[in-house]
C-alpha cells in the first residue's frame, strides 16, 4: 500500500485532540527544518514538502471530522 493511505489509517485511531496536538508538533517541526535550510542546505530538502503535505493532510482530516460533528 501507499504511504497515503497507511496515513489515513492511522488518522482514524486518532481523535480531535490528538490531531489538534499532532498538527501543533508538525508545524513546529516544519518550522525548525525551514530554519533550518536557511541556515545551511539540508541534505534532503524534499523533507519539507512532504511535512508540509502531512500537516495539510491532518488540517483536511480535522476539518471533515468539525464538519460532520
Amino acid at each position: 500500500m501507499s504511504k497515503k493511505i497507511d496515513f489515513q489509517k492511522s488518522l482514524a485511531s486518532l481523535n480531535e485532540s490528538d490531531l489538534k496536538a499532532k498538527i501543533k508538533e508538525d508545524e513546529g517541526r516544519l518550522k525548525k527544518l525551514k530554519f533550518a535550510h536557511g541556515i545551511s542546505p539540508l541534505e534532503n530538502p524534499v523533507s519539507i514538502r512532504l511535512l508540509r503535505k502531512e500537516v495539510a493532510r491532518l488540517k483536511t482530516e480535522l476539518q471533515k471530522r468539525l464538519l460532520m460533528a
